[in-house]
């Protein structure tokens, strides 16, 4: 009997950290595994369906998300889409590659390396008086530039992916930009609005 309730337990967690709350649609364009090195396709404001997608309000992310492979195929391939040498950006939003979660990349211009770094439900808590105009582009607007007013500072909280606790930073100079722009994205928001 015992033997019978530790595999039951066994199947089970194998069930939950393999389930997650990624739509059909969106496990079907995220990919399998093997697929994690891959570019995958950037939603532009080029196509009409793809733009309604772009003004969609993301959803956050589960703690069963962050565990199942899903999520990890999800990170492995947007990393790869971001750094794509003919395409390169600075930050990616999960909303521009078709998968509406509140999952973005940032590359961290403020640290040692300039490491990219993944942020689930992102919030920008506090903007500071201080904005400065800067030019912006974006992968999901090609072949365009504009001038952007944006804070200098920013404090940003999310959810660590591991412990699920709530982190704070406090972020400034061009990586704030960033931010500002990837969660702009999260709510719908290009920078051309």
């Amino acid at each position: 009997m015992k033997r019978l309730l530790f595999s039951f337990a066994a199947l089970l967690v194998l069930f939950i950290t393999s389930c997650s709350n990624f739509s059909s649609i969106e496990k079907h364009r995220i990919g399998l595994p093997e697929q994690g090195d891959s570019v995958m396709h950037i939603f532009t404001n080029q196509s009409e369906q793809e733009l309604s997608f772009l003004h969609l309000q993301a959803g956050p992310l589960t703690r069963r998300d962050m565990r199942s492979k899903v999520y990890a195929t999800l990170k492995d391939r947007m990393l790869a889409t971001v750094n794509d040498p003919g395409n390169p950006g600075v930050g990616i939003a999960a909303p521009q590659v078709g998968i509406s979660k509140q999952l973005i990349a940032v590359q961290r211009f403020d640290k040692d390396g300039e490491p990219f770094e993944f942020y689930v439900n992102p919030v920008i808590e506090k903007y500071s008086p201080t904005q400065k105009w800067g030019w912006e582009g974006c992968l999901s607007v090609p072949g365009k530039r504009d001038t952007v007013l944006r804070s200098t500072q920013v404090i940003i909280s999310y959810r660590d992916p591991v412990s699920w606790d709530m982190q704070c930073d406090t972020v400034d100079g061009f990586t704030a930009v960033i931010f500002q722009h990837e969660t702009d994205h999260l709510n719908g928001k290009l920078y051309i609005d």
